[in-house]
């Protein structure tokens, strides 16, 4: 059992917070979190500047790119917006969630670090002011494998503990995996991947919560 599972849901994080050794691990994962998206920041600015693997996709070639940016974005900080306020009343499951997203990140760095890929043909570039002001300053292309956006949906359907939040993240992550599709910002196997990473994360993260009450 992972600490904090053992925590009173009625007066959770008064509960939680008491703990010190919640608090200790908390902010631990808290700063985990942070160096792993810095990491992931330099190394984005790396990824863009080298050559990557092209292929031709099959179910891209079916279509013509459509620019989805702004629906993209709308789900994509709506179900941001929805996890923090489901998550926030649970200590334990928002401690999951940042230990899940951190893996999932290091997993993306190692990932892309293995298989450089150049942008699919045709991709119309889904150009997020958010990521570009505190990432890289510019649109990314190689940010491919696997698919970060599809990944953090999923991880907040496996966080979420309320039924009707969790139906909502499971729908929401399958639209953005259509939607990243429609708009060639991805090939089909980044999508795939993210869906086995992202369960792979879980599982590892799952086993090391056991072993070491984190």
């Amino acid at each position: 059992m992972g600490i904090g599972e053992n925590i009173n849901s009625e007066d959770s994080w008064k509960s939680a917070l008491k703990s010190k050794r919640f608090r200790s691990v908390f902010i631990f994962s808290l700063i985990t979190l942070a160096a792993a998206l810095y990491c992931l920041a330099l190394f984005l600015e790396y990824v863009e500047t080298r050559k990557g693997i092209s292929f031709d996709d099959p179910v891209l070639s079916f279509f013509t790119a459509v620019d989805l940016t702004w629906l993209i974005f709308a789900v994509i900080y709506t179900a941001l917006i929805a996890a923090i306020f489901s998550l926030l009343p649970h200590p334990a499951q928002l401690l999951f969630a940042i230990q899940l997203y951190s893996l999932m990140v290091i997993s993306r760095i190692a990932a892309m670090y293995i298989l450089p890929l150049e942008p699919p043909q045709g991709m119309i570039v889904l150009q997020d002011p958010f990521v570009e002001y505190f990432g890289t300053g510019s649109a990314l292309t190689k940010d491919l494998f696997f698919s970060g956006h599809t990944a953090s949906l999923l991880i907040f359907y496996l966080s979420a503990e309320n039924r009707k939040f969790k139906t909502a993240f499971l729908l929401l992550t399958i639209l953005i995996a259509v939607l990243l599709i429609l708009q060639k910002v991805h090939y089909t196997i980044d999508i795939y991947a993210a869906v086995m990473f992202t369960a792979a994360s879980t599982f590892i993260l799952r086993i090391i919560k056991e072993k070491l009450n984190i």
